[in-house]
């Protein structure tokens, strides 16, 4: 069942609300659609912070002809053990692989282990997505 909206009165600048309306109407969404995006997404962030449990997608391209790189990245994610759920191996070119790492675990370990992922020698850019698992409501952290 649906959760019941309530109407609420929000004030801000004359200019903001322009850009508001304009970056509503690029979406093709409304006002409140926009504002409970935004909160959710501040609604995340705080419980990352926190250091809550949070499910993560680390994507990095990498240079698979650096020495030891790839025996250095399976060594991290078999240290990290039931915190990787997936991982997904694409052979960009002939130099460059890209990995996606799907993980599960405090916020705090997961920032922190993609940090030692991606100041690894070889790897050339990536990045980390973290979603606390209390922002996705219940029925989603299992």
């Amino acid at each position: 069942m649906p959760a019941k909206l309530v109407r609420f009165g929000v004030a801000m600048e004359q200019d903001l609300l322009k850009t508001l309306d304009a970056l509503v109407e690029e979406r093709g969404g409304t006002r409140s659609e926009i504002l409970r995006d935004l909160v959710r997404r501040e609604i995340a962030r705080s419980e990352l912070e926190r250091d809550a449990m949070a499910v993560g997608a680390l994507t990095l391209v990498y240079d698979h002809h650096v020495r030891e790189l790839t025996e250095r990245l399976t060594e991290i994610q078999h240290d990290l053990g039931d915190a990787v759920r997936s991982t997904m191996h694409v052979h960009l070119s002939h130099d460059l692989c890209l990995e996606v790492i799907v993980m599960r675990g405090s916020a705090h370990v997961l920032q922190r282990v993609s940090d030692r992922i991606l100041a690894t020698k070889g790897v050339v850019q990536g990045g980390l997505e973290l979603i606390a698992e209390r922002a996705l409501g219940s029925g989603h952290s299992h």
